[in-house]
């Protein structure tokens, strides 16, 4: 299959309460960055973003909302394998912005990617049902009557997610994800230059058929307004420049409206050369490939692209030499299609302009040694024709001057500078006033922890580079889901993705105080001190279907003996004196001699509680939380209560997880242990 291609000066189109919509008035030309071709139009006014917000929140909210976390992340892995195989549109759409095809594999896949993440994480890190549990349960009484419990529930507003023009799809499907995940809707607002890729990806989106109505809309054209529709439950995740990002910061929705505002804007990252790694070590190599890929992907329109390449100054020759011998025998620059090219053009003519300018800033402080930013040769296009630019390295003259750590050149522009000791190389970076990335290259333990602790407040992310983790590390300026994506300060001091920290973001989190039994009814979890249910028939003999928090299975007593602990210290080797010295046990300020292995006690009470029988339980795959509280001295016997604690449908499995809180008492009606026991039991008999 292959995705909608894009018809020659074709008009982006809006989708707005379950249609499309085209613009009714006056609209703009978008170019093809390497040709200067039109490729289509798009309003230059603003869409219906009033209705837009009204059909998020009274259709794809309550749509979105009826379905579990499961169900949310099942339908995002299923989106991803769906324009998984559209792939090649995407790519020839995302073309005509200038990027290769290693570009567009970082946008187009790289989105595709998140969406497989989080279905993924979704079913395996969040409950089954809507409500999402922060940490256990807090005791505010001495009875146990009266307990906290701190919840995350979906808002019920919409997510408005403005998008810049460098990654059209990672960085739409990036914010989507997660919102969607936390039973958002998400109305897109993509970057006017690259829109229609934008729109390729959301029209083979909603033909999937896979999404709740509502739960996705796009508005093409101009942002002037939105934020006057959006209310107290709303949010709003920004990327673009820092100047637009306090702009809609101020705006009286986010300042009075209780619209909850992030941003990702200007980053001047820096990458770190650690005097340990000189010419002809694997750090050395590693650091300039990697200053001359993040200078060269994209074109340098890279919101993780380094900025400022800290490099000792007994080492800068060297560094300049190899980043110039490497940009001559790699780098060629062209037409994204044109075979041999490995860098393609910047989005446009007039972001070649803004780019020169800011290069024009940065010569005040800094001389170019490495390109040139008004000459550049070009395979199979017109160099002046298409937004080309030479890769451009320049080289601080003074590290103190504040254009090298304030200006930021969106384009393959990178600064070397030098610094002569560590506590000056971190002081350096931290002139950026916070960034989305730093990376340190260096095979020296001492120089890694001095650089991390000392440049960590001033960044969202560290990457420690070494020959160690080369062969997996996905590079300097690469995001991943699995880890938040933000930086503070000028970076704009939000966060996206970082797994379950992204779905978050999107939901209320909520102090509960009240009985077990009301806490228990809230959450669908059980809580110790909730009413608890002993069915006729053994828990393990009930499937999914039967089986409900609650219910409980009691066992024991069962005697401990001189004789058990023996054997089993005996049977599996663990000889520790606590268990087999009556002296040495006596003597530690825990026991008054010799004691049960807890490990013991954990298998007896399983023999204890299990049904031996066939059933619907089909394994035990984990214990959790384990934790002894009291030491079982010969004589002393046990008893176990196991209580259902949490069920977990799987929605594309014929079985489902199910927790069991464990806790063994003592004669004396002591707590001697308690843990979580998790099995996977059948839906049905």
């Amino acid at each position: 299959m292959t995705a909608t291609a894009i018809r020659d000066v074709a008009t982006v189109e809006s989708f707005i309460a379950g249609r499309w919509v085209a613009p009714s008035g006056a609209t703009t030309a978008l170019l093809d960055a390497a040709t200067s071709a039109p490729v289509a139009h798009i309003a230059t006014g603003t869409p219906d973003a009033a209705a837009a917000a009204e059909h998020a929140r009274t259709v794809g909210g309550p749509a979105l909302r009826s379905l579990s976390f499961h169900e949310r992340a099942l339908i995002l892995k299923q989106l991803a394998q769906h324009l998984n195989g559209l792939k090649d549109g995407f790519y020839d759409s995302s073309a005509r912005t200038g990027a290769t095809r290693r570009d567009s594999l970082v946008d187009v896949d790289g989105g595709i990617g998140v969406l497989f993440t989080y279905g993924s994480k979704g079913r395996r890190e969040l409950p089954a049902g809507n409500v999402y549990l922060d940490g256990p349960t807090e005791a505010l009484g001495r009875g146990g009557q009266f307990v906290g419990q701190h919840v995350y529930t979906a808002r019920r507003g919409v997510a408005l997610q403005i998008n810049a023009f460098n990654f059209p799809v990672w960085g739409m499907l990036e914010k989507f994800a997660p919102a969607f995940l936390a039973g958002v809707p998400t109305i897109a607002k993509p970057a006017s230059q690259t829109a229609y890729v934008a729109e390729a990806v959301v029209r083979e989106a909603l033909a999937s058929g896979l999404l709740p109505e509502g739960s996705l809309q796009l508005l093409a054209g101009s942002a002037r307004g939105v934020l006057d529709v959006l209310g107290d439950q709303d949010l709003v995740a920004f990327t673009g420049s820092a100047d637009t990002a306090n702009s809609l910061r101020s705006h009286r929705s986010v300042l009075g409206g209780g619209v909850r505002f992030t941003s990702e804007a200007d980053s001047l990252n820096f990458s770190l050369l650690g005097p340990d790694a000189v010419p002809g070590t694997p750090e050395f190599d590693l650091f300039v490939r990697q200053l001359v890929t993040e200078m060269t992907s994209k074109a340098g329109q890279k919101c993780t692209a380094i900025r400022r390449a800290l490099v000792p100054d007994h080492l800068v020759d060297d560094v300049v030499a190899a980043v110039r011998a490497r940009v001559e025998d790699k780098v060629r620059v062209g037409h994204p299609q044109a075979e041999g090219v490995t860098m393609g053009a910047l989005v446009s003519l007039a972001q070649r302009e803004e780019v020169r300018a800011r290069v024009a800033e940065l010569q005040r402080a800094a001389r170019l040694v490495v390109g040139d930013p008004t000459r550049v040769e070009t395979l199979g296009a017109d160099a002046e024709r298409g937004a080309f630019m030479a890769p451009l390295l320049l080289l601080a003259q003074d590290t103190g001057r504040g254009e090298v750590h304030d200006v930021e050149a969106f384009g393959p522009v990178s600064t070397v500078v030098p610094y002569r000791s560590t506590a000056e190389a971190v002081e350096l970076a931290a002139r950026g006033r916070g960034s989305l990335v730093g990376s340190v290259v260096s095979n020296d333990p001492d120089v890694v922890r001095d650089v991390v602790l000392g440049v960590a407040p001033w960044h969202g992310r560290v990457l420690v580079l070494d020959r160690d983790s080369a062969k997996e590390s996905t590079g300097h300026g690469s995001p991943l889901p699995h880890l938040t994506h933000g930086g503070p300060g000028r970076a704009g001091d939000g966060e996206e993705l970082g797994g379950i920290r992204g779905v978050l973001h999107h939901m209320q989190r909520t102090a509960l105080q009240g009985s077990p039994r009301a806490l228990s009814a809230v959450t669908g979890t059980w809580v110790p001190g909730a009413p608890r249910t002993t069915p006729s028939t053994h828990a393990f003999q009930l499937s999914l279907a039967e089986l409900r928090v609650g219910h409980t299975v009691e066992a024991g007593p069962r005697e401990i003996t001189l004789a058990d602990i023996d054997h089993f210290a005996e049977f599996s080797g663990d000889r520790f004196y606590a268990h087999t010295d009556e002296v040495a046990a006596a003597a530690n300020p825990f026991f008054e001699g010799r004691v049960a292995h807890g490990y013991f006690l954990v298998s007896l009470a399983a023999g204890l509680f299990v049904e031996p029988q066939p059933g619907p339980v089909l394994a035990n795959y984990g214990l959790e939380d384990l934790r002894f509280l009291a030491p079982v001295y010969p004589g002393d016997s046990v008893r176990v209560e196991l209580t259902a604690k949490s069920i977990a449908p799987r929605v594309d499995a014929d079985y489902g997880e199910v927790r069991w809180d464990a806790r063994l008492y003592n004669q004396d009606e002591t707590l001697v242990a308690t843990y979580d026991v998790l099995t996977l039991v059948a839906k049905e008999r």
